[in-house]
């Protein structure tokens, strides 16, 4: 939620800044903001429901996360993940690059997520996630297939599917089976 007389400047949709102009950011957009909140649904969570349903799920934690409750809400794409929780939804397409709420709302999520995931890289130093975040780069894939999913890895992930691991069977219940 973002205050009507003030802006913070060099403000655009994450993807079109470095990952040192979004750090940079991200202390004067959390500041200037009247609330904000990140929603984050778990790995696990994520395998049981489905990505649809687990961002839906994420998406309610971070409405209920500020603390206040919003009139309205702008989602990036034609995809109304938040549902009732807001009375109005508007669905725009690259939203990012031209709602300024939107652009700063992804500058704080993809600071949030790339922060979490180097706090995990101590813990799996084999997939890099300090460098890679956790996207399906060369190095990342290599590490899945060297060494199999971490504990923080969804099962379900696309990337997994041509994966295969000595002694590790991953089951889908959805797809069907041979045997």
């Amino acid at each position: 939620m973002l205050p009507r007389d003030k802006r913070v400047n060099k403000v655009r949709d994450s993807k079109l800044l470095t990952e040192v102009e979004r750090e940079r950011l991200f202390d004067r957009l959390a500041s200037w903001c009247l609330a904000w909140h990140v929603g984050i649904a778990s790995q696990a969570e994520c395998d049981e429901l489905g990505m649809a349903d687990a961002q839906r799920l994420a998406a309610r934690r971070a409405i209920e996360g500020l603390g206040v409750a919003p009139d309205a809400a702008v989602v990036d794409g034609n995809w109304n993940f938040v549902g009732d929780a807001v009375p109005h939804v508007h669905r725009m397409v690259k939203a990012d690059a031209y709602c300024l709420s939107v652009s700063a709302a992804s500058i704080l999520a993809k600071v949030t997520r790339d922060r979490l995931m180097r706090a995990e890289a101590e813990h799996f130093p084999a997939y890099a996630f300090d460098s890679n975040k956790g996207y399906p780069c060369p190095t990342h894939k290599a590490a899945l297939a060297g060494y199999g999913p971490t504990s923080i890895h969804r099962r379900t992930w696309v990337f997994m599917d041509h994966i295969v691991w000595p002694g590790l069977r991953l089951y889908r219940p959805e797809q069907p089976t041979l045997f």
